[in-house]
């Protein structure tokens, strides 16, 4: 099989049943850019795919960054004059601030609040704070449970650690007819969210696992990562392999009921941001394409002017873009499984793209060869839609001069990828086309 046959005979929607399921048994894992969480995370993926595991030792010199020391957590509270926990790092880990020191200690309630952290206009919702860089300790909580502390003494635990260890990656490579490579990324640092990015783990999980029964013409890497010093740690680590990338995503924030949308990569014109933007365009469902920006996810460390890779950032809602984002509301109810399921088709029509993008030669270029009596005109698909499938033919063979690619002559005429490729695919059989050398 190819990805044509996967794409035609893939049941989406019984795949982000799977996936969401997937989401599920990784939703409770408290997460961070290095720890025993990651590695539980990456455990959970290796149920789906061969994934090779990665350690960088702490104090690793990545260009300008450094490995930091790793991070790990038993358990942390905050106990009121009663002893009753009235903040628990057992009941959503999002309640203590990501990478704090170790603490135990009685302190007033006007020292706590000083390491206390809400928000105020959603006053139901836990927000999700972190300390990566700087050390410090500190707390999460709705603020409605804020209003109600008492003016009391409180006993303050966080039974973590921060010491010299390694930061973990995961990466799966794939093997295709050809050494060129296409990226596919995603942050797998953050706890209890499960938009932001659960959703876009759950994704590249079931692509590679579904790429992998599959003959491929690119061969493909799957990395798993966390967000920003990963990519830094990864570049650093590959410097010398990342010329073959040719194609690259960065999947992140796509279970949510928002529109589709993708951050072009830093070059604007590369054959993935034509590739996304003619699927969107193509989908029948509102989308937005926006410009790159250096800011937002690991796009920017791929496209950094002394790599500048052709790596895009597929999502739904931007990042900061909906009121749930890094806040207890990212939860099991905003990701569901019909946006899995378009985000997860709407990929997988990017990479069919890529995969079926070839140039071709007319073989009869003086004037147009008589389609009907090689009985083209019935070849593909039913009788209602004649007419397009013979305009399909003509834009093919009129541009197949060796300069233009499928997804050029789809974009020339207006019609969708697929229908091109068909075209195309009916005129080879028939020696009307040959594919040009790379």
């Amino acid at each position: 099989m190819n990805l044509t046959d996967i794409k035609e005979r893939l049941n989406a929607n019984e795949v982000s049943q799977e996936m969401y399921q997937f989401i599920s048994q990784l939703y409770p894992i408290c997460r961070s850019i290095t720890g025993n969480g990651f590695r539980e995370t990456l455990h959970w993926i290796k149920k789906h795919i061969e994934l090779t595991q990665h350690e960088v030792p702490t104090g690793t010199q990545v260009f300008d960054w450094t490995v930091p020391k790793e991070w790990n957590i038993k358990d942390a509270y905050v106990k009121n004059s009663k002893g009753e926990r009235i903040i628990d790092f057992n009941k959503s880990n999002l309640h203590v601030v990501n990478y704090s020191v170790p603490v135990k200690q009685k302190i007033h309630l006007k020292e706590l609040k000083k390491h206390l952290f809400t928000l105020s206009d959603r006053p139901d919702w836990i927000p999700y704070r972190t300390s990566y860089y700087k050390e410090s300790w500190g707390f999460c909580l709705s603020h409605k449970q804020f209003l109600e502390l008492q003016d009391e003494e409180y006993e303050v635990c966080i039974d973590s650690s921060l010491e010299d260890g390694h930061l973990t990656y995961g990466e799966y490579y794939l093997k295709g007819e050809k050494p060129d490579e296409v990226l596919i990324s995603c942050h797998a640092c953050h706890p209890s969210l499960c938009n932001d990015n659960l959703s876009g783990i759950a994704i590249a999980t079931f692509l590679a696992k579904y790429l992998s029964q599959i003959n491929l013409s690119y061969s493909y890497r799957f990395i798993f990562i966390p967000g920003t010093i990963g990519s830094i740690t990864w570049l650093s680590l590959n410097e010398n392999q990342v010329h073959k990338i040719k194609h690259g995503l960065v999947l992140t924030c796509l279970g949510d009921p928002g529109k589709s949308t993708y951050k072009k990569s830093r070059r604007g014109d590369a054959e993935i941001d034509k590739a996304v933007t003619h699927v969107l365009k193509h989908s029948g469902k509102d989308s937005e394409i926006i410009d790159f920006f250096p800011y937002g996810y690991d796009e920017r460390q791929f496209c950094s002017p002394g790599f500048n890779l052709p790596v895009g950032c597929f999502m739904r809602t931007p990042h900061s873009c909906y009121p749930e984002y890094h806040t207890s509301a990212d939860n099991l109810d905003l990701v569901q499984t019909e946006y899995l399921a378009d985000s997860f088709s709407k990929c997988l029509s990017v990479l069919h793209i890529l995969e079926n993008n070839k140039k071709y030669l007319n073989q009869n270029p003086k004037c147009e060869p008589q389609l009907g009596k090689r009985g083209l005109y019935g070849a593909i698909g039913g009788q209602t839609d004649t007419k397009m499938r013979e305009m399909a033919m003509l834009w093919v063979l009129n541009l197949s001069n060796g300069n233009y690619t499928l997804l050029d002559i789809a974009d020339r005429s207006g019609m969708s990828f697929d229908s091109i490729n068909q075209a195309a695919d009916a005129l080879l059989k028939h020696d009307l086309l040959q594919e040009k050398p790379e």
